[in-house]
């Protein structure tokens, strides 16, 4: 299993230890200095005190990175225009997509309207970046034969319910993101045994993404008590991550050819579930009613067909 560290430190000052272009992906969910309690530090510096400390552990990161490397920042929208003019005009990375991470619960307003997303930037260090399209593609609402069966791109809008607080898996930190969240850019931007960086490890959400993933895998967290936490949240059985973008279970229409249907439904399982066994149910459910397709029926099948061809062999 490939290593999963963590280090008690700053971001910067850790950062400024790691070798130059030594890193395949950087997921990066820094403070959005909006005075929040991270327990030992204080999320609140003021307008060019933190632009500074952007500016700062972005260059670190910058220069870890590999050429063919990958950075993704999580941020609220008081700075994100900052953030972004730092990354393009600033660092000279490339842009690749403004992603918008929309949750369906959130702080209520009476007065304008209630936020209801996060934004984050991917940027790349150079033109040439690794993209995995078919590790994160979702399953069509329609089927067409002149499309990948796999499905399609997963677009720039992503659905993700927030870790609510009767969740087991919730941690004690204010701003934990969901671990599904997290897996789609681990998989769209890096292979097995690459090496991937938390700079704001907070709850350990990307270090356990990486641990299911087979990734290498390095957390920097400022508060000792998240570390603590950290390592316990490694160190539990796994049961399957805390969220899935809910169109990863929903089946196409229009799978009339028997036998591309077949072929769709014995494969689905793998490659959109993968990690999800709590999400099985709901995709059985809607085979049965869609195709009549029973998979206990079809587990029954294989055994079956297993147990005929090891007699024969014997």
């Amino acid at each position: 299993m490939p290593k999963i560290n963590i280090i008690c430190g700053d971001a910067i000052e850790e950062l400024g230890k790691l070798d130059s272009n030594s890193v395949d992906l950087i997921i990066a969910d820094p403070p959005y200095n909006l005075g929040k309690d991270y327990g030992n530090n204080h999320d609140l510096k003021n307008f060019d005190e933190y632009l500074e400390f952007t500016t700062l552990w972005l260059s670190q990161a910058k220069r870890v990175l590999k050429k063919d490397g990958t950075i993704y920042v999580f941020m609220g929208v008081r700075f994100i225009s900052y953030l972004y003019a730092i990354l393009e005009r600033e660092l000279k990375l490339s842009f690749n997509s403004w992603i918008c991470w929309h949750y369906t619960q959130g702080l209520g307003k009476t007065k304008g309207f209630s936020p209801r997303h996060d934004d984050i930037l991917m940027f790349t260090k150079s033109k040439k970046f690794n993209f995995y399209l078919d590790n994160i593609r979702i399953p069509q609402k329609y089927y067409r034969s002149r499309n990948n069966m796999r499905g399609a791109n997963p677009g720039d809008v992503w659905l993700f319910s927030h870790v609510h607080y009767c969740n087991e898996n919730r941690q004690k930190h204010p701003t934990q993101k969901p671990e599904g969240l997290i897996e789609r850019m681990v998989l769209a931007s890096s292979c097995e045994n690459d090496f991937v960086v938390d700079p704001f490890s907070g709850s350990g959400t990307t270090l356990r993404v990486c641990q299911q993933l087979k990734r290498i895998c390095l957390g920097i967290e400022l508060n000792p008590e998240y570390v603590e936490n950290t390592n316990k949240r490694l160190a539990q059985k796994f049961t399957g991550f805390d969220s899935i973008d809910e169109r990863m279970s929903r089946i196409p229409y229009d799978l009339n050819d028997e036998k591309t249907r077949n072929e769709y439904l014995r494969n689905h399982e793998k490659w959109f579930l993968n990690n999800h066994p709590n999400a099985l149910e709901k995709f059985y459910k809607e085979a049965k009613v869609k195709y009549d397709y029973d998979y206990n029926d079809t587990k029954v099948e294989t055994e079956m067909s297993l147990f005929s061809f090891m007699n024969e062999k014997i």
